[in-house]
């Protein structure tokens, strides 16, 4: 059969470099650092002190107080980028068939603070639970509440796979409208880990850093320095649309998603597979499923978490794909900036691949300052300063726990 063109036709984001896209952009080539000292709670008892928040949201621009008391963060998050989304996309809902519209939303935890809030006051305070307590903390409620605000009655469902969790929401989206099944899908990813259950949780794995003294340069991607990630929060919402449709209505757009895959490195709970073999495999089939090869990709937005081995394995397989025109590649780490956005990475990484296609400007990889000897640094990892560059196809790599990665193929609108 013949498959759909998909384009993107709207953006929001509310992320530690921003509350808006064009915020987001700025703070992102010019190299800024989201990561500052916890305010959300007192983390002086914790190992780390310090995250990537996000400053200045307030639920009540988007929503009313008595309805965003009933939601998690993270929902709250969901439902502010996508209003951004739809506001940027121009859509006008009396125009649109609801029935051909559909969410399709990522979540690698869902609502970790109403949890620990209600289970904390069940030891402490009050042995009832509240009835909002399973409603706020399941990781789909966020995607089907963006349905019901809209009245879309589209497929509706929450993928859930750790750090690929966004990622693999869009290109499930992706796929359904190549298919002919939709015309129009919201899709993106939250998360709001931020609290005294993430940051304990991931310290006691050892897998976030604990650079107390300089918070700003402590997400350092590919250096040999690095001591493990930098939690962020977030959330990012794209609106998917046929590109026929688009044309139609006359929309705005920034890019185009040509192609996408999934894959498992089938090797162990939360450490990736040394040989980078399922990050090779989602690689090369996205890749072929875009109808491109190798040489056809200018620029990857990678995993890049700033863990040790993480690192080490994700250029290994960049390499094992792109042979020779690998040195060709311009490669940036924009969790260096924004932290790492767990379930929601993949929402805000794709942005951020759409704007540097939009605009020609690769995005830079800050706090680099030692070369690491086990990876080749050779490599353009567009270390420290953003760089101008024609690119016109832009790979997103983002995995997660348990072996789950999810490659996204973008092109120049």
């Amino acid at each position: 059969m013949e498959l759909k063109r998909v384009v993107v036709t709207g953006l929001g984001t509310i992320n530690p470099l921003g509350n808006s896209i064009d915020e987001f952009w700025r703070n992102l080539k010019d190299g800024v650092s989201g990561a500052a000292p916890i305010t959300k709670f007192d983390a002086s008892k914790h190992r780390t002190h310090f995250a990537c928040e996000v400053n200045g949201f307030d639920a009540a621009d988007f929503m009313e107080r008595k309805d965003a008391r009933r939601y998690d963060l993270y929902t709250q998050y969901a439902l502010a980028t996508s209003q951004l989304a739809m506001s940027d996309s121009g859509l006008d809902l009396d125009k649109i068939d609801r029935d051909r519209v559909g969410v399709i939303w990522g979540a690698g935890i869902g609502g970790l603070q109403t949890f620990f809030d209600e289970a904390r006051a069940y030891k402490d305070e009050n042995p009832r639970f509240t009835p909002f307590f399973i409603p706020k903390m399941i990781a789909n409620i966020a995607g089907g509440l963006i349905s019901i605000q809209y009245g879309f009655r589209g497929p509706n469902f929450t993928t859930v796979s750790a750090c690929a969790s966004a990622s693999h929401a869009l290109i499930e989206a992706f796929n359904l409208i190549r298919l002919g099944k939709t015309k129009i899908m919201v899709s993106g990813g939250s998360e709001a880990a931020i609290n005294e259950a993430g940051i304990a949780g991931f310290n006691s794995m050892r897998a976030i850093s604990t650079r107390n003294d300089d918070p700003k340069t402590a997400s350092r991607p590919f250096d040999k320095g690095r001591d493990g990630f930098v939690m962020g929060e977030g959330s990012g919402a794209l609106i998917l649309e046929e590109y026929e449709n688009a044309v139609e209505r006359g929309a705005k757009i920034y890019g185009e998603i040509i192609g996408g895959a999934m894959s498992a490195d089938a090797f162990h709970m939360t450490a990736p597979d040394p040989d980078g073999k399922g990050a090779t495999l989602v690689m090369k089939w996205a890749i072929e499923d875009a109808g491109l090869k190798p040489e056809d990709i200018d620029y990857v937005n990678v995993h890049g978490t700033s863990t040790p081995l993480g690192d080490i394995a994700e250029p290994k397989a960049i390499i094992k794909v792109f042979g020779e025109h690998v040195y060709k590649l311009s490669i940036s780490a924009t969790k260096s900036m924004t932290g790492h956005l767990l379930g929601a990475a993949g929402a805000v990484e794709s942005i951020a691949s759409i704007l540097a296609l939009k605009n020609g400007i690769i995005p830079p990889t800050i706090n680099h300052f030692t070369d690491d000897p086990e990876i080749d640094n050779n490599l353009d990892f567009t270390f420290n300063k953003a760089k101008k560059r024609d690119i016109n196809i832009a790979l997103s790599n983002t995995f997660g726990f348990g072996g789950h990665n999810a490659t996204i193929v973008f092109k120049k609108f």
